[in-house]
């Protein structure tokens, strides 16, 4: 399970189960690919308050590179800017977009140089090439079923598929009715507009995906914008 960045390893599983000839092993693969998930969002901020710039993702960008964003930024003319994990890093960004947004462009920035170029790692996108392929579609929590967002094994390893190898189904699982997730993942809505968000909804007891991660925008909320409010 996971985004491009924990993709490869997975295949690299793949390979080296093939070479060893092993047999009494399965995958069920559940990775997931971000640019359908950003594309998905971008369609949606047409309809509501909109967003004036994204901040790319640093490791998910160390794999696929920076040339995926680029038909992102020119359909939806999006500034976009790669960042790194370090605060200066994320601070460039930002300013990086401002610049974008007032000298009215819509082009993909690279702030994280030292680790993303243009055609992103080679070695892992051969290696998730020669083991996936994309799903028609996906379903993701608090966004629905995406187009093409999604990955499987490809045919010439249906014997180490398991959901082939055990007759598996998806069931969709309704997310909770009073989580503002979606919202919150198209930048309609801030955490804290959230009725759960802070009583039933927690770390510790998380109703919707954006507080089951530690990454997640209502978890981080939870953990550093309630302090900012405190000290403030």
């Amino acid at each position: 399970i996971g985004f491009e960045t924990t993709t490869p390893p997975t295949a690299h599983l793949l390979l080296e189960i093939r070479r060893r000839g092993l047999t009494r092993v399965s995958v069920l693969c559940n990775h997931v690919l971000t640019p359908p998930a950003i594309r998905s969002i971008l369609e949606d901020s047409a309809e509501g308050p909109g967003l004036d710039g994204l901040v790319g993702p640093a490791h998910v960008s160390v794999v696929i590179g920076s040339a995926p964003y680029h038909p992102l930024a020119e359909s939806y003319k999006m500034p976009i800017v790669i960042a790194g994990f370090e605060p200066l890093d994320v601070l460039q960004a930002i300013l990086m977009l401002i610049r974008q947004v007032n000298d009215g462009r819509h082009t993909v920035e690279n702030e994280y140089t030292r680790a993303v170029v243009q055609g992103g790692n080679l070695r892992a996108l051969e290696a998730m090439q020669e083991t996936f392929e994309v799903r028609d579609s996906f379903e993701w929590r608090g966004l629905g079923s995406i187009p093409a967002s999604g990955l499987r094994l490809r045919k010439s390893y249906a014997d180490l598929d398991a959901e082939r190898r055990y007759s598996m189904e998806y069931q969709t699982v309704a997310d909770h009715k009073a989580c503002e997730c979606a919202a919150v993942l198209r930048g309609q809505r801030e955490p804290k507009d959230c009725k759960v968000f802070g009583t039933a909804c927690t770390p510790e007891t998380p109703l919707g995906a954006c507080m089951v991660s530690s990454e997640g925008a209502c978890a981080a909320y939870f953990t550093y914008g309630r302090n900012l409010r405190t000290s403030g």
